[in-house]
């Protein structure tokens, strides 16, 4: 697993439509960039980031890269509804509606149906899929599952992907689990995962791969503007007002905002891999220089100083 990854909820046409050859152009740059870590999701578009992601990796050694899916969110078809739009952020027709399922048998027919859009035999890593209210029925039929297919060889490592600290913790705590996914608790604007998950995953074993390095975009430019998105939600004035008072103490050590947000998640060392989105080339060099950018140690040292970042560890 690279410590930069390629996240292709951008592939499902989130927000907006994108084409095919963006989406490999996306694939292929990131490659050629060195990243060998690849993320996606029956989630993501309705099984059309899977199926694009399967389609441009073909060209590279099966053995070269580590690809993690998910499971949880069923898709189960709406032929009657095809003439309609997904409700929920992509722009795709809704031909499946999603329906959280943590049962065995759920779990085995996503993993089948997701082999078969990307074209694969096997999965490196298989993620529980937001799970926030599923806790009793996603960490032991749930995680049963996934086990199963990990002794069976089909996958290689599982665990779970969230938005949130604690119940992944639990899962480190109580489950068999190889690494976790956790998305924007671990940013320059929101440490917590520092207070439960970080240290008890380093005590364990558990590889962290850190998402929503950006919090869904207001750490995402170098000059934040006043109508910034938190979280998908407009951003509040508070954190708007933070994140531009970091941004200056970037720019006084010759960086940026997003440069540093991304690296931010990769120093606490239970975080083996920060994954980011891309939709097309453009955007995936842009992720290479993000990660490529040299961060004086005098930035992390005023950031803590200044009270914005907690130390690591």
């Amino acid at each position: 697993m690279t410590e930069l990854g390629l996240g292709t909820s951008p592939f499902g046409n989130l927000f907006h439509a994108t084409t095919d050859s963006d989406t490999a152009a996306a694939t292929v740059t990131s490659w050629h960039g060195g990243v060998r870590y690849f993320d996606t999701a029956p989630h993501y578009g309705l099984g059309l980031a899977e199926r694009r992601l399967g389609a441009a990796l073909r060209e590279f050694p099966r053995e070269a890269y580590v690809l993690s899916t998910k499971v949880g969110k069923r898709l189960v078809p709406t032929p009657e509804n095809a003439h309609l739009q997904d409700d929920d952020g992509f722009a795709v027709p809704a031909t499946h509606r999603r329906e959280f399922d943590f049962s065995r048998d759920a779990i085995l027919q996503s993993v089948e149906e997701s082999l078969g859009r990307l074209g694969l035999d096997s999965i490196d890593i298989l993620y529980l899929h937001d799970p926030d209210d599923h806790w009793a029925e996603a960490s032991t039929t749930g995680v049963a599952a996934l086990i199963e297919l990990r002794e069976q060889g089909v996958v290689r490592a599982v665990g779970a992907g969230m938005n949130q600290s604690a119940m992944l913790t639990e899962f480190v705590r109580r489950c068999d689990v190889d690494v976790v996914m956790l998305a924007g608790r671990y940013t320059l604007l929101d440490q917590s995962a520092l207070d439960d998950l970080l240290p008890l995953a380093l005590q364990r074993g558990v590889g962290v791969v850190a998402a929503g390095v950006y919090n869904s975009g207001l750490l995402s430019r170098e000059v934040v503007p006043d109508d910034a998105h938190y979280e998908y939600q407009p951003a509040p004035p508070e954190l708007v007002t933070r994140a531009r008072a970091i941004a200056e103490v970037c720019g006084r050590h010759g960086v940026t905002l997003p440069q540093v947000a991304l690296q931010f998640s990769l120093r606490h060392p239970a975080v083996v891999s920060a994954v980011v989105g891309a939709r097309d080339a453009a955007q995936a060099a842009g992720n290479l220089a993000r990660y490529d950018a040299e961060i004086p140690d005098a930035l992390w040292n005023e950031l803590e100083e200044s009270g914005f970042v907690r130390p690591v560890p």
